[in-house]
């Protein structure tokens, strides 16, 4: 692993990585390169390397590569911003600028979330907007008025006319663009206390599955074609789940960080060649198999799927990260490349993930 100051996100194949800084919020990119890869108990060696940065007007809420040259950035003043890094000079310039998307009658509203499908960008708000962009264009391809009226904390694509957004009540909703009305097609709650939903990812396979995860640090896979209430829910997190991620590649295996410190890294395994997310089971076995789980986390971690067979399905998960590590805000994951980003400044890589 390699830790160095900064918050960021992996760049893709390059293995560079974006940050914003927040102290003097600048987006930044640096080039890890091949140094610094050592175990966990090593002492860490080589230094990242900055290539370019530039000015952010506030803090950077969310980010995505809209391509291998542009990153969408949301920002805590309302605006969405793309940054155009332009490779010959190693310079990163404002290629498209749109101020005040998100926003109150009297005031700015961040922009929570954002997610690309080039070239079109969808962003969400604490205003409850959702608007369309597209990359190729100044003006707004479409806002979605009082979408809702908690905040959306996430958005994903389901598929190309169609996305599903996480709000502070516990739902989800899934939109269809190919629809003129401002109302969802669908709904989806957890039963009880509803409590926030902060992120969600969609399975890059079966796009009716999806994985969210919120205030109460459990991780809840959905089939959306399946009623309106989680397929699973399992003891994921002690504190806030602030991110998920489906390997994009071998969707088998799914990431989760958390405030309370830990990064989890979750693998299925089955006796068929159907993934176990899809098939459920009672009183499915979840057992970590790390060293290094942090003071005072669960060794094993017992839930169970909501129908089928108990005999197909199992669940383990492995601890990331070492013990007594502050709130992991971000992360990211490309091949056996793992990013994350967490309070204490500090980015850990890890290139070894068991994948």
């Amino acid at each position: 692993m390699l830790q160095y100051r900064s918050y960021g996100q992996y760049s893709g194949s390059t293995c560079n990585a974006w940050m914003p800084r927040t102290q003097d919020n600048k987006i930044s990119i640096w080039s890890i390169g091949e140094n610094g890869i050592s175990s966990m108990d090593d002492e860490f060696e080589g230094d990242p390397q900055l290539v370019c940065e530039h000015k952010h007007n506030g803090d950077v809420l969310d980010l995505q590569f809209l391509d291998q040259d542009r990153i969408v950035t949301a920002s805590s003043t309302g605006a969405v911003i793309i940054f155009r890094h332009h490779h010959n000079s190693q310079t990163l310039s404002v290629s498209q600028l749109w101020e005040r998307a998100h926003h109150y009658p009297c005031d700015n509203a961040p922009c929570t979330g954002i997610v690309c499908n080039s070239p079109e960008i969808v962003t969400v708000g604490e205003d409850g907007r959702i608007i369309l962009f597209r990359a190729d264009q100044e003006g707004v391809l479409r806002t979605i008025e009082n979408a809702d009226s908690s905040t959306i904390h996430a958005v994903t694509f389901l598929r190309t006319t169609e996305i599903l957004t996480v709000n502070s009540i516990g739902q989800l909703k899934i939109w269809d663009f190919r629809q003129q009305g401002n109302e969802p097609s669908q709904i989806l709650s957890l039963t009880g206390d509803r409590v926030p939903l902060h992120c969600v990812d969609r399975h890059p396979n079966q796009q009716h599955i999806v994985a969210t995860g919120g205030q109460d640090g459990m991780l809840c896979i959905w089939d959306v074609r399946q009623g309106n209430m989680p397929f699973s829910l399992m003891e994921a997190h002690s504190a806030e789940m602030w991110e998920v991620h489906f390997h994009p590649s071998n969707p088998d295996h799914l990431f989760s960080c958390s405030e309370d410190g830990s990064l989890l890294h979750w693998e299925t395994s089955s006796n068929s060649d159907t993934p176990s997310f899809l098939q459920g089971g009672r009183n499915t076995s979840i057992v970590s198999r790390s060293a290094l789980a942090p003071a005072g986390g669960n060794q094993s971690l017992i839930s169970s799927w909501l129908t089928g067979d108990s005999s197909k399905g199992r669940l383990e998960t492995t601890h990331m990260l070492p013990s007594q590590t502050l709130s992991v805000n971000s992360l990211d994951v490309l091949g056996q490349c793992l990013v994350c980003g967490t309070d204490g400044e500090a980015i850990y890589v890890n290139r070894r993930v068991p994948i």
